[in-house]
């Protein structure tokens, strides 16, 4: 990013909807600041996260509302839905572009021709070489699908 790191963005914009009386921008923003605190409190010693690590965060509490989304929509509970919906909107303003299948694709078969996998058994070494390049523009299990796709011939 700029000057500013994401976790100051996420501050100051969460000031802003706060203002505006945004409150679905607000409430959301503020969970994921509390997230971002809670990751910092972690482990052993307090710390402060990099932009990639507050990335990360974000991204893991997108993947939650989209679950949860779906989750509400099988059960016939759409307002439900739609409140996951409203807050994973405002997360993936912060998140990058995801990838399409086709750049995904293209990753992995890089990452397999790189590693020399020639099956199932290579696909840690596989993952982990994609994961670098994909790094938050698309969930593990996508790219585990695509990469289980390609080491079987399909």
């Amino acid at each position: 990013m700029n000057a500013q790191s994401l976790k100051a963005k996420l501050q100051s914009d969460l000031h802003d909807a706060m203002r505006a009386r945004d409150k679905v921008r607000a409430s959301t923003l503020r969970m994921a600041l509390t997230s971002v605190t809670t990751a910092e409190v972690a482990g052993d010693e307090a710390r402060e996260l990099d932009d990639d690590e507050v990335l990360k965060v974000v991204a893991k509490e997108a993947k939650k509302r989209r679950e949860a989304s779906a989750a509400f929509r099988d059960a016939q509970r759409p307002e439900l839905a739609d409140v996951e919906d409203a807050e994973l909107a405002v997360l993936e303003a912060y998140l990058p572009a995801q990838l399409g299948d086709d750049e995904l694709r293209a990753i992995v078969g890089r990452a397999v021709a790189s590693t020399g996998a020639s099956g199932m058994a290579d696909m840690g070494r596989v993952m982990k070489t994609a994961q670098g390049e994909v790094a938050g523009r698309a969930e593990g299990g996508r790219v585990a699908g695509v990469v289980k796709a390609v080491l079987a011939g399909r």
